[in-house]
Parts: structure tokens; sequence; C-alpha cells
């Protein structure tokens, strides 16, 4: 399946999930995320929900890694360069939608990329080798671009994967695991 008719199947079907659900699923995910052997790892990038699109709700992950003392790091989008920008989050850092509905620090302090541990990465659909579909704008390919090589990228999903192999292109960065509400899949590369 084309990744715009994938685009659009994964949309329509988060858009019929309740509340409840998200709210059930999203803490499950973040259960399963526990299971996951990052903890000992320190600086986790964190996407935060964008509620109009019925994303996963980071806030029970967030929770998690607050409690272990972790450092979190937060993004800002420029959609005139297709770039993101990367916060420290702080008991300081101002929140706040964009006009797309994402929550981004208004400040901050940067956090240098190559410092990034893991990353939590969010996406629409995704295969069994972990490559994954997100909205189509780039931000998280070039972002996990310039992540170091040892960087964990871990998809959320409410979904398992589509069975059918994802056509690649030469900037897609793949996952090394997805978790979903009922189990995580590592993906061997």
């Amino acid at each position: 399946m084309e990744k715009d008719l994938l685009r659009k199947k994964y949309k329509e079907i988060r858009q019929r999930i309740s509340s409840e659900e998200i709210e059930e699923k999203s803490m499950a995910i973040a259960n399963q995320a526990l299971r996951l052997p990052i903890w000992n790892l320190q600086n986790f990038h964190l996407f935060l929900s964008i509620k109009k699109q019925k994303e996963i709700n980071t806030e029970y992950l967030l929770h998690i890694l607050l409690g272990k003392d972790k450092n979190v790091i937060v993004s800002k989008s420029d959609f005139s360069t297709g770039e993101m920008g990367h916060f420290l989050l702080t008991d300081n850092t101002i929140l706040q939608a964009n006009s797309f509905g994402i929550p981004e620090p208004v400040n901050g302090i940067p956090f240098p990329v190559k410092n990034i541990d893991v990353v939590f990465v969010p996406l629409l659909a995704y295969d069994l080798l972990g490559n994954r579909i997100g909205y189509g704008k780039g931000f998280y390919d070039r972002f996990l671009s310039q992540c170091r090589t040892d960087c964990i990228k871990i998809g959320l999903s409410f979904f398992l994967p589509e069975q059918e192999k994802f056509e690649t292109e030469a900037l897609d960065m793949a996952l090394d695991y997805a978790v979903t509400p009922e189990q995580f899949f590592h993906f061997n590369k």
C-alpha cells in the first residue's frame, strides 16, 4: 500500500478511537515501555501529543521519565526550514501549542542532538522491519539522521505493524523498537 493511502487509513482509524481508549492505551504503552532495555540511559527525547490528531498521550511516559530522574528533551518545529530545535524540559519551560496544535517550548535550554540517547518517535504506521510512516513532512527523519548511530529510536503506536514492507526513501530512518499497548517489537537491522 502506498504511503499516502496508509496515512489516510491510520488517520481515519485513530479518529474513531474514543478519549477513554486513548488514555487506557497510552497508559498501557507507557507500561510496556518499562520493559525496554533503555533505563540505564539518561537523555530521552519525547514528542508532545497533538490531541486533535488523537495521538498517544505521552504524559504517562513523561511521568515515568521524570520519576526516574531522566533528562527529557522536547522539540520545536521550524516549518520554514523543516528542522526542529531541541530543548531540555525543566520546571521553568513554558509550553504552548503552535498553529498545528503541537505543544512546543516557548523558551528553554537548547540541548545538543548528539547527546540524546533515546528518541520516542510519533508515527501513523510501521512495518515489521521498523520502517515508519509519519505525517509526511520529514521532520523526524531529518532529526534522526543527525542523532548518534547508537541513539535508540522507539516508535509508539496503538496498532500492530503492517505485514507488508513499506517502500523506503534514502532519508527514511527505521526504528529500533515499536511499543504498542500489548507488546513491543525489536527490529534487527
